[in-house]
């Protein structure tokens, strides 16, 4: 039902993902993150916003990724039928799929990255998004943006995409969690309303509100009022 990327940079402290799915509503339903403590993807035949949620609480406490996995899912009588992805903020990643998820249905894990997929086409819609994302450089929004055209293309969820979600976190600049929550065509949507983010004016505001390097920071003089379009 749906196929998501967890990823973290060392060098600029971003943590960034994007999921994709042929439901509505991916990001409402699937991504999570912070800053300060990593990210998750909550996914399946009938996901678990519990997971989600208490996945991003035990974060923020400093929990490792295996550690929230084998938290949740052990707790959880209904788990045979959801998927969890976990990044947690030194780039560690866990994930769990359900014995009954609907086939194909997996997780690759890897330090800094990890893939999830179920009711996709097969193992090589995850690999494909995992290498896309490593052999592709750019800004992440332009490098997760590719990793879910690769896995599209490689086979996808089987019915399709109907919705498609992007969440950024830099230190260095506001957060960027962006939502396509139904479409006949999500990534290009998606590719459309990144790029219009990154555009001025939205761009320059993105530059005078607080980030995690400088919690304070405002405009500097008055502050101009919106043009009208």
């Amino acid at each position: 039902m749906t196929f998501s990327i967890l990823t973290y940079d060392e060098k600029t402290g971003v943590y960034a993902g994007a999921a994709a799915t042929g439901s509505l509503c991916v990001g409402g339903w699937v991504l999570r993150g912070d800053i300060e403590s990593g990210l998750c993807a909550s996914q399946g035949t009938a996901p678990s916003t519990f997971w989600r949620d208490d996945a991003m609480r035990q974060l923020y406490a400093g929990a490792a990724a295996t550690d929230v996995v084998a938290s949740l899912t052990a707790a959880d009588t209904g788990r045979d039928h959801r998927q969890l992805s976990v990044l947690d903020r030194s780039g560690s990643t866990a994930g769990f799929t359900g014995a009954k998820s609907v086939a194909f249905a997996d997780v690759i894990a890897t330090p800094n990255l990890i893939v999830a997929g179920n009711m996709i086409h097969s193992r090589a819609v995850l690999e494909a998004m995992a290498e896309r994302f490593r052999n592709s450089t750019g800004a992440p929004a332009s490098r997760l943006l590719s990793a879910l055209r690769a896995a599209e293309s490689t086979g996808s969820d089987i019915r399709g995409l109907q919705s498609a979600a992007l969440l950024i976190l830099n230190p260095k600049a506001p957060p960027i969690d962006l939502r396509i929550d139904q479409s006949d065509t999500p990534l290009d949507d998606l590719a459309a309303l990144a790029n219009k983010v990154s555009q001025p004016p939205y761009v320059h505001w993105l530059g005078e509100v607080p980030v995690k390097t400088d919690r304070t920071r405002a405009p500097v003089g008055p502050v101009a009022p919106a043009p009208i379009t």
